[in-house]
């Protein structure tokens, strides 16, 4: 169903896919927009679970979209380091393929939020973090379920 990578020596293995999504602080989801047209949208994310989680507002294109074809992929840059000299990057990408859905369980949502809580503001005092989950409340959580998942890298990576 899905298509093999070509560039099959630069294939990253599972852990090295695993590392890349939660040291990544951002990606790019894709999907189905307005009248067929992609439609791409940078956002912060925590992988966990095996799902990728994402706040959002309860309305707008990101939710109509996903509730019209719930189909999505989902990019990660992990690294990309300009190699003017030898006119190359050295990089690590990702990306996943699912179905994205709003998560209705509310369990899984609050464990979900506190993922995301900790990947961002890990660093600050547990009481502010409380809080800040509490303000969560009013914030819609979509998950992706993860069906197919592939990262690249470059190929000096993979000759070191």
């Amino acid at each position: 169903m899905f298509r093999k990578m070509i560039r099959e020596k630069q294939l990253m293995d599972v852990n090295a896919v695993t590392a890349v999504l939660k040291r990544a602080t951002s990606g790019v989801l894709a999907c189905l927009g307005d009248e067929d047209y992609p439609y791409a949208v940078p956002l912060n994310y925590v992988y966990w679970g095996d799902k990728i989680y994402f706040h959002s507002a309860k309305a707008g294109h990101k939710i109509d979209a996903i509730k019209k074809h719930p189909k999505v992929s989902f990019a990660v840059t992990g690294e990309d380091t300009i190699a003017g000299a030898e006119y190359t990057s050295y990089f690590r990408s990702v990306i996943a393929f699912g179905k994205a859905a709003v998560v209705e369980d509310n369990d899984e949502r609050l464990a979900a939020l506190r993922a995301l809580v900790e990947k961002y503001s890990g660093d600050q005092p547990e009481e502010n973090n409380q809080a800040a989950l509490g303000r969560c409340t009013q914030a819609c959580l979509v998950a992706i379920d993860v069906e197919h998942i592939t990262g690249k890298q470059a190929l000096e990576y993979v000759k070191a």
